[in-house]
């Protein structure tokens, strides 16, 4: 009989399950820095490709990497979780150069709903954005086959 794996054994396994198909961040350019049990940390680098008219990155593209940390948090559980609505507020501009850091944190979970806070930090620690995430989890689906689903933290 096998020992079961930890909770940030079973996270990082479903990050690597995850990342080798998500095309979306990986052609941001972001890496994944840090996963845990409802937390990831997701750093990206704001390119010339990623700034809008006003030579300031794109709030959508904010958007993403906060919404890659969200994705990666509510998930590493291995239980695949969707998320159900999104918030953001762009406080500060990002400019080309930039290195970005989402760090995603659980809020909350119960039952099949999560929500999750991500703030967005520029290389200067200074605060470019705040996102929420509110998660479901889909019943009965591993994000990995064969992989066992990691007990909630309390």
């Amino acid at each position: 009989m096998s020992t079961p794996l930890s909770p940030q054994a079973i996270a990082e396994a479903v990050r690597d399950a995850m990342f080798r198909e998500d095309h979306a961040s990986k052609g941001l350019g972001m890496d994944i820095l840090a996963v845990g049990p409802g937390s990831a940390t997701i750093r990206m680098t704001v390119r010339q490709d990623m700034l809008n008219g006003f030579a300031i990155c794109h709030g959508g593209l904010i958007t993403t990497l906060a919404d890659s940390a969200f994705a990666f948090a509510c998930n590493a559980y291995n239980e695949l979780t969707v998320a159900s609505g999104i918030t953001i507020d762009i406080v500060a501009p990002a400019r080309q150069g930039d290195v970005l850091t989402a760090v995603a944190h659980e809020v909350s979970l119960a039952g099949r709903t999560g929500v999750y806070d991500v703030n967005v930090r520029n290389q200067r620690d200074e605060l470019v954005a705040v996102f929420r995430g509110k998660s479901y989890r889909i019943k009965g689906k591993p994000v990995v086959p064969g992989l066992a689903a990691a007990p909630a933290q309390e």
